[in-house]
């Protein structure tokens, strides 16, 4: 494989600004009623909990914010929510569903 078409791994922190790239779209099938998440060729279904981290995925938010968001709307502290939700967003940007919108030095 060619340098140009490698790619790096992207590695979710409480700094990241998590954004799906272009390709990838959060629907709501209303003849199913429930959320998707389409990609080339893949579809993941997601429950109601990713669907409102996804949501907040909009890559001017960083993790940090998108984690205090959660913590106002489901009146739960930051620190128990932050390590779940690094950890789904990691495998979604693991599977290339999500890639950094923050400027990198």
């Amino acid at each position: 494989m060619s340098e140009s078409f490698k790619r790096t791994r992207t590695l979710i922190t409480v700094d990241t600004r998590p954004a799906m790239p272009r390709h990838i779209k959060l629907r709501h099938d209303a003849g199913r009623g429930r959320w998707i998440l389409l990609a080339p060729e893949r579809l993941f279904d997601p429950d109601e909990t990713a669907v409102s981290v996804l949501k907040l995925c909009d890559g001017n938010s960083s993790v940090a914010q998108i984690v205090d968001a959660l913590s106002k709307e489901y009146n739960a502290p930051a620190a128990e929510i932050q390590g779940d939700v690094i950890t789904m967003l990691q495998d979604l940007a693991d599977k290339g569903v999500l890639i950094n919108s923050a400027p990198t030095a």
